[in-house]
């Protein structure tokens, strides 16, 4: 895993939004989040999705849950394209995965807190560098906070 200082944004794709600055004090990360409330952040204002730019690319995010990711993965490929996006990243489903349609990547970490894959709880870190491809890794957590990298 990087160093916590070279880790410039960080993104929370919902689904427990009361505990994103608790986690964030306790792994000792103080860059920027961008956060997207998730089907079951009842009382939070923050938006669905939202549209960021980061090095060379730009980001849709979104928790998920409108876009009826059980059937395919047209709907985020197509508000991808309409705005502007060549990433999306998401949540809901809580199953890690990378994958790319149409040149735009989707990519889903999975979740720390309430994971659904036979992994357990897992994220993601996506390096961005200049003039070079994204590059996604995963990561499992285990017992006692251990982490180690996994093949999705």
């Amino acid at each position: 895993m990087p160093p916590k200082d070279t880790i410039c944004a960080a993104a929370f794709l919902g689904d427990g939004l009361e505990d994103v600055k608790e986690a964030s004090n306790a792994a000792g990360f103080s860059g920027n989040w961008a956060v997207v409330k998730g089907n079951n952040d009842y009382y939070f204002q923050e938006a669905e999705s939202a549209v960021f730019d980061f090095i060379n690319y730009r980001f849709l995010i979104t928790h998920g849950h409108r876009y009826n990711l059980y059937n395919g993965y047209h709907s985020l490929v197509s508000a991808a394209r309409a705005n502007g996006a060549n990433a999306v990243l998401s949540g809901h489903t809580h199953i890690p995965h990378h994958i790319m349609i149409d040149g735009i990547h989707l990519i889903n970490p999975g979740s720390v807190s309430r994971p659904r894959s036979r992994i357990g709880a897992t994220f993601a870190v996506i390096e961005c560098a200049e003039g070079k491809q994204l590059m996604v890794e995963f990561f499992g957590i285990g017992e006692g906070g251990k982490i180690w990298s996994i093949e999705i």
